[in-house]
C-alpha cells in the first residue's frame, strides 16, 4: 500500500475493509510464490496432523494481530516514511496470513475461532504504541519481531518432521520477520523498557495458549 494523500477518514475506511478480509479470510493472493509449493504432502497420522495444525493456527493468529498492529501504527504515525515503511510490513505479513491460512484448511482443521478478539486486542495495542511517538512505535515492531523469530523457532522444533510444508512456511515467515526488525531498527526503532518487553511476552503467551485449542 502506497502513502497517497487519504484523509483520516479515507485511512478508517481502508483499515475497516483490512480487519473485515483478514477476519473473513477473503485476501487475495499476491501472486508471491508459496513457500510450500515445490513441496510434496507427507502422510501424517491424526495426531501429528492435529499437532501441526495447532502450531499453524497459532502462527496464522499471530498473523492475523499482525495486520492490527501494523494498521494501527500506521494510522496514527506521524511520518510519511514510517507509515510507508509499516504498510509495506503489513503488506507482506499479509502473506503469511494467507499461506497458514492455506496450510491449516490442507491440514483438514479451522483459524481460531477467537480471531475478531486477537484483532481488536492488536488493534488497540497498536494504536498505542502509535501514540507513543514513532522511535517507540518502531521499537515496538522491533521487539514484536524479535518475540516472533523466538515463537516461530520453537514451532520449527514442534513440528512433526514429516511436515515439511509447514516448516517451508515458517523459515520463509522468520526470514521475513527479522527483514522487519532490522527495517524498523534502522529508522531509529528505540530500545523498549525491559518491564514493557517482559509484558508483550505474557500477553503473546496468553494468546499462544489459547489459540491452539479455540
Amino acid at each position: 500500500m502506497t502513502d497517497r494523500r487519504f484523509t483520516f477518514t479515507d485511512t478508517l475506511l481502508i483499515n475497516l475493509e483490512r480487519a473485515v478480509r483478514t477476519l473473513a479470510a477473503s485476501q487475495t493472493d499476491s501472486g508471491h510464490p508459496h513457500p510450500d509449493d515445490h513441496i510434496t504432502d507427507a502422510p501424517l497420522d491424526d495426531d501429528k496432523r492435529l499437532k501441526a495444525a495447532r502450531l499453524m493456527r497459532v502462527n496464522h493468529a499471530g498473523e492475523v494481530s499482525a495486520q492490527a498492529l501494523y494498521m494501527a501504527q500506521a494510522l496514527i504515525s506521524r511520518d510519511s516514511e514510517t507509515r510507508a515503511m509499516l504498510h509495506q510490513a503489513a503488506d507482506e505479513e499479509r502473506d503469511h496470513l494467507i499461506w497458514c491460512e492455506r496450510r491449516i484448511r490442507e491440514l483438514n482443521n479451522h483459524p481460531s475461532r477467537l480471531s475478531p478478539l486477537w484483532y481488536a486486542g492488536s488493534y488497540a495495542i497498536g494504536l498505542v504504541a502509535g501514540l507513543a511517538g514513532d522511535r517507540w512505535s518502531l521499537g515496538f515492531v522491533v521487539e514484536t519481531e524479535n518475540q516472533v523469530i523466538r515463537h516461530l523457532q520453537d514451532h520449527m522444533h514442534q513440528l512433526p518432521p514429516e511436515d515439511q510444508r509447514s516448516r517451508a512456511i515458517l523459515e520463509k515467515m522468520q526470514l521475513d520477520e527479522a527483514h522487519h526488525g532490522d527495517t524498523a531498527r534502522q529508522a531509529g526503532g528505540r530500545d523498549l523498557p525491559a518491564p514493557l518487553k517482559i509484558l508483550m511476552r505474557a500477553v503473546s503467551k496468553v494468546m499462544t495458549t489459547t489459540a491452539q485449542y479455540i
